[in-house]
């Protein structure tokens, strides 16, 4: 039976899912072969990140999640309006995937300050937490720089 902890770690599967699904969409919507390369590499972070909650999930003999929530399909739906009516502008693609992991970090500061946490599975959190912060810090980059050029 799921408990607690397994609600927290798949919301954590569903924050992954979403990432992964919004940094694909901004990916096919980028005509920048930077940005392309960025994304890509962000989502697949985020896939192997749901792969490892997953895991822990099963190991504790409960269902892990299997999809992204309806709010992240909301707000890949906003990326894809957005960029269609922006011609695929570049700035506005980076400052909806900054707007996205904002909510990811929200998720995973959320999740650990909920405490109860075992150690193994808190230093897994942990750990990528500190990676959807770097993903973060990354896209504000680009979208400072981006933003500088126009």
């Amino acid at each position: 039976m799921a408990d607690n902890i397994t609600s927290i770690l798949n919301g954590l599967v569903e924050t992954s899912k979403d990432g992964e699904k919004g940094f694909r969409s901004a990916a096919e919507n980028t005509k920048s072969t930077e940005l392309k390369s960025v994304f890509l590499k962000r989502a697949d972070d985020c896939a192997e990140g749901a792969a490892e909650l997953q895991r822990i999930v099963s190991n504790r003999g409960d269902e892990p999640e299997q999809s992204g929530s309806v709010a992240g399909a909301l707000h890949r739906g906003w990326i894809n309006l957005k960029t269609a009516v922006t011609s695929n502008d570049e700035l506005a693609i980076l400052e909806e995937c900054e707007r996205g992991e904002d909510v990811a970090k929200a998720a995973y500061r959320d999740a650990l300050d909920k405490g109860n946490l075992s150690a193994d599975i808190r230093a897994v959190v942990q750990r990528q937490f500190e990676g959807v912060q770097k993903n973060h810090d990354q896209i504000r980059d680009l979208r400072d720089r981006y933003k500088s050029k126009s």
